[in-house]
């Protein structure tokens, strides 16, 4: 049987990058999908794809700050599958790096507004329709494990996301909800290292333990695994998909 037969899950972030991987590979799995992005053209596109390929999908338009278009997101899973089993929640943005005391105010408080807010918003619409059984997955990063030079305010939200996601698996828990999160480190996206030249990567490769950077694929796979019934027993978990750079930082 499929990793996540039969399974409502929504995905945040879903336009691009380990969004639309994860709701590819979601889909490839059995689960109906609800993509959720602020792009709805991309989100059009991947619906077509995967409804094509004979998976089942659907997308609403949504900023993940804005607590209505949140509400909604859960509204319509509801409203077109009659449940929801689970959600990956991915969206998120990085800022421009700079010296903390150089990060300027309105960089700090939209990169909190999106990566932590944002989370903030969607774990309260979800796990308050979600049933025992139900498992979410939340997008943290090695940065939020660790530090980050430069990049204080994303260093910052993520290591709340940690937060967010331990305390909620301590709450909920006790009804049969699992809440945990992926923490990638280098991942070949179309941002971030992914937009560095070839020199950069390799020089960032040659620093991992595995000498090479992960795939959008690759955390794509963790997150269907934590939201599948193979994880029942792990909650609370923030599991690091970093080829071993953080077991070099101890």
């Amino acid at each position: 049987m499929s990793l996540l037969a039969e399974k409502v899950v929504i995905v945040t972030g879903a336009s691009r990058g380990i969004g639309a991987a994860a709701v590819r590979l979601f889909a490839d799995e059995g689960a109906a999908v609800v993509l959720a992005a602020r792009d709805e053209r991309a989100l059009g596109a991947i619906v077509a794809e995967i409804v094509e390929s004979g998976g089942e999908a659907h997308a609403v338009a949504t900023d993940v700050t804005d607590v209505d278009a949140v509400e909604r997101m859960v509204s319509t899973a509801l409203g077109r599958y009659g449940r929801l089993d689970g959600a990956f929640n991915n969206a998120g943005e990085g800022h421009r790096p700079a010296p903390l005391a150089d990060l300027a105010v309105d960089d700090f408080d939209h990169t909190l507004a999106v990566n932590l807010r944002g989370l903030f918003l969607c774990l309260r619409a979800e796990l308050a329709e979600l049933g025992s059984g139900g498992a979410i997955v939340n997008m943290a990063s090695s940065a939020g494990l660790s530090g980050a030079p430069g990049m204080a305010a994303y260093t910052a939200a993520k290591h709340g996301v940690a937060g967010l996601t331990r305390t909620a698996a301590l709450d909920y828990g006790p009804k049969g909800i699992r809440v945990n999160a992926v923490a990638p480190g280098p991942i070949l996206t179309d941002s971030g290292i992914g937009a560095a030249s070839a020199e950069v990567q390799q020089r960032v490769a040659q620093m991992l333990p595995l000498k090479r950077l992960g795939t959008v694929v690759e955390v794509a796979r963790v997150a269907a695994f934590l939201l599948s019934d193979a994880a029942a027993f792990i909650n609370g978990a923030v599991v690091p998909i970093d080829g071993g750079k953080l077991a070099g930082m101890g």
